[in-house]
């Protein structure tokens, strides 16, 4: 199931390996039948470390989500929570707990908190009078998650809210935990660079962790060369503006969670000829995601005008081989041919299939409305008009278009010219507030906070340094056969993805302006590696970076990351770690408030 995650330079499947084997101890823990009760966000990362088929051979016979009132019956010995250390949670146990205890049933009680135990949560179930009940209360620290050959992921939504709303360091301290279980597992990385707030503050936690454990040194031949953290508010613009890779827009259009998304089922249903296709499926079509399919991992990262060339040429492919069958006479050809058969057939459905998303995806992107925002998006990007009123964001707001979409678009302009004058504000914020209703002048409120709206308050506009010092724009980006990572944003390359590239070469002293010029500190720091350990690097052998983006990088930014690990002089390969994989729209929802709905 999770071979893809070792096809890399690092093979990730041990970081799975050892996430399954703690599960397995605490389950072992439990004697007897087991019914799991979920926290419902846990799930889809839960189903990435253990299939139900592991959960199953550990005597779990049932599974239910965590709601309130009480628990569905089941005729097992213990009931276990799986759930975050959030104290809403703990209302919904407490009465889940009471509920069975009425019923004097003998059930055993556990929870396992996910990723660390909370004293207040445990404060919360004591005074509502259950704590008692519970024979275990453990924590699973399940931080950083394999998505992929090369992708890590903690799924801590609520990150970059937390670090740059709340001032709340909770998730810096998972993340400097996940860090420390990484170098645990694959050698402590012997350089770390920075950029940011937060990407100090997970350093400094990490060097202080490793001195608390100085005398269990680990005797692991390092496998990440470099650490490299990245704030997210280092690079605001790049998740605001629309990916234009494949991936990217199935994230962009459908989104993709926990490596799975769901599409409309009418593209897939099977029509058989002369049949009526009145019995269309209704629920979606659900479809995994990951370098496991072949054809996905050849595409996902291509920019999407170079992905119907790619998927013309498999076609052709793909009829050659099953054409094959006509040249078989002998026994023995006919027996091979027999024996590439399954992997015929799925490589054609999954052709089918991506047939069918690239069709639905080229509804979209040729229609004129994705035209006229991609166009503004690309206008701010290039610095044109970015300081008075545009006039395609007030028409967007006087259709009453999404708020999400328009509050990128204001954002973006907002990013792509240090802030915006008084006056532009006030009008953006006014005709927001009337259009779409005053709640959101909270929402308004933490966009101002997380610095994506703001005023500006120098004369100065750094942005069209960093642009040009950095080769943001590239004219005539080549988005069949790139040369460059601008070519996942059709001209663009992301911030974030170009200090990683000058930092592998020629490093970051060549951009001590510019660096200084964007938020927060960088630094370097070294970590001493014990003796015999020091890697002797064979000629022409790539270094491994491990680049983590505190706050959520979004597919387009990874795709560009890949792209320089292939590149044939990079002589570096990457490895990406993120707190969440992000696109525009999930990044914006989690900074927005919604009053809860006043009951009458």
């Amino acid at each position: 199931m999770a071979a893809h995650l070792s096809y890399g330079r690092v093979n990730l499947n041990i970081l799975r390996e050892a996430a399954r084997k703690e599960l397995r101890e605490f389950l072992d823990k439990c004697a007897g039948s087991k019914a799991i009760v979920w926290d419902e966000y846990l799930t889809g990362p839960f189903g990435l470390i253990a299939q139900y088929s592991l959960l199953k051979e550990h005597e779990v016979e049932k599974m239910f989500t965590l709601k309130r009132g009480r628990l569905p019956s089941a005729d097992v010995k213990n009931i276990i929570f799986f759930v975050r250390p959030r104290l809403e949670l703990m209302d919904i146990i407490a009465e889940n707990v009471f509920s069975e205890d009425k019923m004097h049933s003998s059930r055993d009680f556990h929870i396992l908190f996910v990723p660390r135990r909370s004293m207040l949560c445990e404060q919360r179930l004591k005074e509502q009078g259950v704590l008692g009940s519970f024979i275990n209360i453990d924590e699973y620290i399940l931080d950083l998650i394999p998505y992929d050959g090369d992708l890590l992921s903690m799924e801590y939504e609520s990150a970059f809210r937390e670090c740059y709303l709340e001032n709340d360091q909770t998730s810096l301290y998972h993340t400097a935990k996940g860090l420390m279980t990484l170098q645990a597992l694959y050698g402590t990385i012997p350089q770390i660079y920075g950029k940011g707030e937060c990407a100090r503050h997970v350093a400094n936690m990490m060097l202080r962790m490793k001195r608390e454990f100085a005398g269990s040194q680990n005797q692991i031949l390092p496998v990440f060369d470099t650490l490299l953290l990245l704030d997210r508010n280092v690079d605001l613009l790049t998740p605001l503006a629309t990916q234009l890779t494949y991936e990217g827009l199935i994230d962009e259009i459908y989104g993709i969670n926990n490596g799975y998304v769901k599409l409309p089922p009418e593209k897939f249903a099977q029509k058989k000829q002369g049949e009526a296709s009145k019995d269309l499926p209704t629920e979606p079509k659900k479809l995994q995601l990951n370098s496991a399919e072949e054809l996905y991992a050849e595409i996902r990262d291509k920019n999407f005008n170079a992905v119907g060339a790619a998927l013309s040429k498999k076609a052709k492919i793909i009829s050659a081989a099953f054409e094959e069958r006509h040249n078989a006479k002998t026994v023995g050809e006919i027996k091979q041919f027999v024996s590439q058969l399954p992997h015929m057939q799925a490589a054609r459905s999954s052709l089918a299939n991506h047939t069918s998303i690239a069709e639905l995806i080229k509804d979209i992107t040729t229609s004129e409305a994705f035209f006229d925002n991609l166009t503004v998006e690309q206008e701010f990007m290039t610095g044109v008009d970015t300081d008075k009123v545009n006039t395609y964001i007030e028409d967007c707001i006087a259709q009453k278009d999404p708020l999400i979409k328009i509050l990128r678009l204001v954002c973006m302009q907002s990013v792509c010219n240090n802030g915006l004058k008084q006056k532009v504000l006030d009008y953006y914020k006014r005709e927001i507030l009337q259009t779409y209703g005053y709640e959101h002048i909270l929402t308004l409120n933490n966009l101002e906070k997380g610095g994506l709206l703001k005023l500006q308050t120098s004369s100065r506009n750094n942005y069209p340094t960093i642009r040009k010092t950095l080769k943001l724009w590239m004219e005539d980006a080549n988005e069949q056969n790139p040369n460059d990572i601008s070519y996942v944003y059709s001209g663009y390359a992301p911030l974030s993805i170009r200090l990683t590239q000058v930092l592998a070469r020629p490093g970051w002293r060549s951009i001590e302006e510019v660096l200084k010029m964007l938020p927060g500190p960088h630094f370097e720091e070294r970590q001493q590696l014990p003796a015999g350990l020091h890697k002797k690097r064979q000629q022409g052998e790539n270094r491994t970076t491990l680049v983590f983006f505190l706050g959520g990088v979004t597919y387009a930014e990874i795709a560009a990351l890949r792209f320089l690990s292939q590149m044939e002089d990079s002589g570096m390969e990457y490895i990406i770690a993120t707190t969440k994989l992000i696109n525009g729209t999930t990044w914006i929802k989690s900074l927005m408030d919604r009053p809860e709905s006043q009951a009458p």
